[in-house]
Order: structure tokens, then sequence, then C-alpha cells
């Protein structure tokens, strides 16, 4: 787990990236659009949604998902609670904010087909958060966690006195 403000900038920026292609992936598949739109425009998406949900994450979401975690009475030293409560919170509010980015880009491109937009965006509220928890616990986190520690957390000036 990052200890400094630098490494929590990259752990973030990390699981960001990881989330964002996941879950652009994800979306693209559920609303029927993987072979409708070229590679360009997939790319395109994955730049423009990774800025969005970066700037969200390190400072609106993170900073709130933080302190309800760990503000709620639980043993802190257990890092397995620990974490599953950092990923409810920074799921719950990423999911939240980026279903509005997903609402705003299905009501421009016409794509709600007459929905109202309280239920479209609940709609994709819940669908994202079903597979974005999951993701988040099972494949991401780990992964992310994993090459975090293994290539920035040890990368530092002192990490050759260490070894």
């Amino acid at each position: 787990m990052p200890t400094t403000k630098k490494e929590q900038v990259y752990f973030g920026l990390m699981m960001c990236s990881g989330m964002v292609v996941f879950m652009t992936l994800y979306n693209l598949y559920t609303n029927g659009l993987i072979g409708t739109i070229t590679l360009k425009e997939v790319l395109l998406q994955l730049i423009l949604v990774f800025i969005i949900a970066s700037v969200v994450e390190l400072f609106l979401v993170g900073p709130v998902a933080k302190k309800l975690a760990f503000s709620l009475p639980y043993d802190k030293s257990r890092k397995g609670l620990v974490i599953v409560s950092l990923a409810f919170f920074m799921v719950s509010g990423m999911v939240l904010v980026m279903s509005l980015y997903g609402l705003g880009t299905a009501y421009v491109t016409g794509n709600l087909h007459g929905d109202s937009l309280l239920a479209s965006y609940f709609s994709f509220v819940l669908k994202n958060f079903v597979f974005a928890f999951p993701l988040q616990l099972i494949v991401v986190g780990p992964t992310i966690r994993y090459v975090f520690n293994r290539f920035v957390k040890h990368s530092g000036p002192t990490a050759a006195f260490n070894e």
C-alpha cells in the first residue's frame, strides 16, 4: 500500500488505468458497440475516460472514500478488511460519478432509447457496480497491488540497500 503522497498518486493512476480499461470494454460490450466503432474511437474513449476518472479519483472520490473507510469501527490492523472497505467506497463513488459520464455520452449520442434520465442513470449505476466491485476485489486490485509493491514501492533510492 502507498505510504507517501507520490506513491498514492502512482497507485491511484495505476488502479484507475486498470479499471478504465475493463469498464470501458464492459460498457462497449453491454451496449452492443464492439465492432460498430473504430479502434481509433475506442482509444479516444479510453484516453478521455482515463483523464476524467483520474481527476475524479485523485481529487474527489479518493479522499472521501479514504475518510469513510477509515471512519468505520473495525480493526484497521486487518489488511483484508481495510482493502474491502476502501474498495467498496472507491467503487461506489467512482460508479456514481462515472455513470454520469456514461449517461451524458448516451444522451449526446442518442442511445437512451426514450428512457428517462433518472431511470437510465440508476440502470447504469446498478449495471456498473455489479461488474466493478468484483472486478476491483478479484482482478484489478490484487494485480495492481502486486505490480505496485514489486515495481513502484521498491524502486526508490534506498531500494538497492534493501536487497
